[in-house]
């Protein structure tokens, strides 16, 4: 289903206030001679690849479930990463009775808004997928919100799919906190054993669908260029998208 800007499904509703706010933030600082402070995206850099990974594997697919934020900007980016042969949006954390937008954006239902990795282990490992995702994806210093996003179903969250995918993170958050690689601690948690259910049809692809939507524009689409920058290796421009790994009727 293709999502209209004013219809009863937009995520965001009150982006409208939210861009008028921040343009008007611009004009006033542009006048007064003040830059307002960088961004996620505008400050994004490499970071050291984990030290710890997961072994060589036969198997030809694995999955990772993350949380950073809005799905919209997590399920673009990793959709343009080589050896990611799908990325759903959807809900992890909570009970599959309340897996649904209008449920979750309450707040209070234990899901985050996650992104499902479907990827080859032998094109791409679980730890550069995390290497992506801590240093492109999402601001993982940031506590239950990313951007102008606030409540814990915007959290910094891995769910990881085995006790392998756990100690690889876990030795990750570790390796990069004591590197001092951010301004501040990682406080990205660790959720194993839950569930990942995919979010409404109207979600899926919606950064390649809306490139021109005032909220991609400003939020996602700079990490769309720091992948590209920060990691030619792994880019592909012409991203997996879900409608096209879906069997047709």
């Amino acid at each position: 289903m293709t999502q209209t800007i004013n219809g009863p499904k937009t995520k965001h509703s009150h982006w409208r206030d939210r861009f008028a706010v921040m343009f008007m933030a611009l004009l006033l600082s542009a006048g007064l001679g003040l830059r307002p402070s960088p961004s996620f995206a505008e400050t994004a850099r490499i970071i050291p690849t984990p030290a710890f990974d997961e072994p060589t594997t036969q198997a030809t697919s694995e999955v990772a479930v993350l949380a950073g934020g809005c799905f919209w900007g997590v399920q673009g980016v990793f959709q343009h990463v080589q050896g990611v042969t799908n990325a759903v949006s959807g809900y992890t954390g909570g009970d599959k009775s309340t897996a649904q937008y209008e449920t979750v954006s309450m707040g209070t239902t234990g899901h985050a808004e996650s992104v499902q990795i479907t990827y080859d282990p032998r094109r791409i490992t679980y730890g550069r997928i995390l290497q992506i995702y801590f240093s492109v994806a999402h601001d993982p210093t940031e506590f239950n919100r990313q951007g102008p996003d606030v409540g814990t179903q915007y959290r910094s969250t891995i769910f990881p799919a085995n006790a392998d995918q756990s100690r690889i993170a876990k030795a990750y958050i570790a390796q990069l906190n004591q590197a001092h690689v951010f301004n501040a601690a990682i406080v990205t948690t660790i959720e194993p054993d839950q569930t990942f259910y995919p979010a409404e049809d109207y979600h899926q692809d919606f950064l390649t669908r809306n490139p021109t939507y005032p909220y991609i524009v400003f939020n996602d689409l700079p990490k769309i260029e720091n992948l590209k920058r920060l990691f030619p290796d792994l880019y592909r421009s012409d991203p997996v998208l879900v409608a096209a790994t879906r069997p047709s009727n």
